[in-house]
C-alpha cells in the first residue's frame, strides 16, 4: 500500500468515526432535558418510555431494511443519509411543546442511528489500519457509547449551564453534523455502486457459517448490556431526580453518561482477551456492576451509584468487543454490512422490548422495582454466558 493510499484510509477511518460519534451524540442530546421537558409540559414515565421506544424501533427499522443499502449505494452516500436523519431530528426536536414532537425527533434520531450502525461501522472496518487488529472492533463497539456519552453531557452543560436551555444543545448537535458530512465527502468510497440495491431493502439474517454457532451467546450479551443502556435511556434523568434527589440537567446526563463512556475504555481492554474469555468476564463483572447499581439506588447514594455505573460500562465495552470480535472475524469484507446489521438490530430489539415494557409497568410499579428486573436479566445472561461461550473457529 502507498503512503498516499495508507493517508486515505487514516483520513477515511476518522472520518467514518467521527460520523458515527456525531450520529450517536446527536441521539443522546435530548436525553438531560427529559426533566424540563417532565416539569414544563407533564410528560409522564410512560412517555419518557414511549421516546425510547421510538428511537430503538426507528433503529431496528433502519437495519433490518437497510443495512446491506452501503454495499450497492456506496458507504458515504448512506453515512452522508444517516447524517441528514440526525440532523433532521435534532431540527424536530427544537419545539418541544408536548410528547408528540419529542417521539417523532428520537423515531428519526433512531433511523439515523440505526443507518450508521450497519453503514458507518463498515465504513469504519473498511478504512481500519490492520494493526492492531482489535482496534476496528473496539471502534465500531465503543464509538456509539462514547458519542452518547459526549452527547449528553455537552446538552446538560449548555441546558444548565448556557442560553435558550430547550434549543442550544440541538443547534450546537446540527454544526457537528455538518462537519462530519464535509469530512465523510472528502474521504474515499471503499464500496463503488454494485445493482441490487432494492433486492437488498428484503430483510435477511447475515452471518458466516463459522460465527453462526456464537450467536446465541453473543446474542445474549448485546440484549442484556443494550437493555440496561436502554433504561438508562428512558429513566436516567428520572433516576437522578427520584432516586438520587437532583434537578440539575448536567447531574442528569452523568447518570445516564456513567454506564455509556467506560465502554471505551472496556473495548481496548477486551484486546488482551480472546473472544470467549472477554464475554466471560466482562459479563461477570458487569452483573456484579448491575448489583452494585442497585445497591446504590436502594439507599439513595449517588457517588456509589456513579462508580457501579462506570464499572458497568467498562465491563459492558469488554463483553460487546468480545461478542462483536467473534462474530467479525471470520466475514468477508461484503458480509460485514450484513452482520453488523444483525448485531445491532439484536441489541436494539434487546433495548426496546424491555423499555416497552417498563413503560407498561411503571404504573404499578416504581422505578427502583423496575431496575430489579434488569439486575435479574444480567445475572441470567451471566450464567449463560459462563456455560456456553466458545472460542472462534480459526
Amino acid at each position: 500500500m502507498s503512503i498516499s493510499d495508507g493517508s486515505s484510509r487514516r483520513f477515511g477511518f476518522i472520518a467514518a468515526s467521527l460520523a458515527l460519534l456525531s450520529t450517536f451524540a446527536a441521539s443522546a442530546a435530548p436525553i438531560p432535558l427529559y426533566g424540563i421537558y417532565r416539569e414544563a409540559e407533564g410528560l409522564t414515565y410512560l412517555d419518557l418510555s414511549l421516546t425510547a421506544v421510538g428511537y430503538f424501533v426507528g433503529t431496528i427499522v433502519a437495519l433490518v431494511f437497510l443495512g446491506r443499502l452501503s454495499n450497492h449505494l456506496g458507504r458515504r452516500p448512506v453515512v452522508l443519509v444517516s447524517l441528514a436523519l440526525a440532523a433532521a431530528g435534532s431540527l424536530v426536536l427544537l419545539d418541544v411543546q408536548h410528547a408528540a414532537p419529542l417521539i417523532l425527533g428520537r423515531v428519526l434520531l433512531g433511523l439515523a442511528c440505526g443507518v450508521a450502525s450497519s453503514a458507518t461501522n463498515t465504513f469504519i472496518v473498511d478504512n481500519a489500519p490492520s494493526d492492531p487488529q482489535w482496534l476496528a472492533a473496539a471502534v465500531a463497539s465503543t464509538a456509539p457509547m462514547v458519542g452518547l456519552t459526549i452527547g449528553a453531557l455537552g446538552s446538560g452543560a449548555l441546558a444548565e449551564y448556557g442560553p435558550i436551555q430547550r434549543t442550544l444543545p440541538y443547534l450546537v448537535v446540527i454544526a457537528g453534523l455538518v462537519v462530519s458530512a464535509c469530512m465523510v465527502m472528502m474521504s474515499r468510497e471503499t464500496a463503488p455502486c454494485q445493482p441490487g440495491a432494492v433486492a437488498s431493502l428484503r430483510p435477511t439474517a447475515t452471518l458466516p457459517e463459522a460465527s453462526r454457532r456464537l450467536y446465541p451467546v453473543a446474542s445474549c450479551t448485546f440484549v442484556a448490556t443494550w437493555a440496561l443502556g436502554g433504561f438508562y435511556q428512558a429513566f436516567g434523568p428520572a433516576m437522578a431526580t427520584d432516586l438520587l434527589g437532583s434537578t440539575n440537567t448536567l447531574i442528569a446526563a452523568a447518570v445516564f453518561s456513567s454506564m455509556m463512556a467506560p465502554s471505551a475504555v472496556g473495548g481496548p481492554l477486551s484486546g488482551r482477551l480472546s473472544p470467549a474469555s472477554a464475554q466471560r468476564i466482562g459479563m461477570v463483572a458487569f452483573t456484579l456492576s448491575v448489583g452494585g447499581i442497585l445497591l446504590s439506588l436502594w439507599v439513595g447514594a449517588v457517588v456509589p451509584f456513579l462508580v457501579a455505573s462506570i464499572f458497568a460500562g467498562t465491563a459492558q465495552g469488554v463483553v460487546l468487543t468480545g461478542s462483536i470480535r467473534a462474530l467479525v472475524t471470520p466475514a468477508s469484507a461484503r458480509e460485514r454490512a450484513g452482520i453488523f446489521s444483525l448485531i445491532y438490530a439484536t441489541s436494539y430489539s434487546g433495548a426496546a422490548i424491555p423499555s416497552f415494557l417498563a413503560g407498561q409497568f411503571s404504573r404499578t410499579f416504581d422505578l427502583f422495582e423496575l431496575a430489579m428486573g434488569y439486575g435479574l436479566l444480567a445475572v441470567l445472561t451471566c450464567v449463560i454466558t459462563l456455560l456456553a461461550a466458545r472460542k472462534p473457529a480459526p
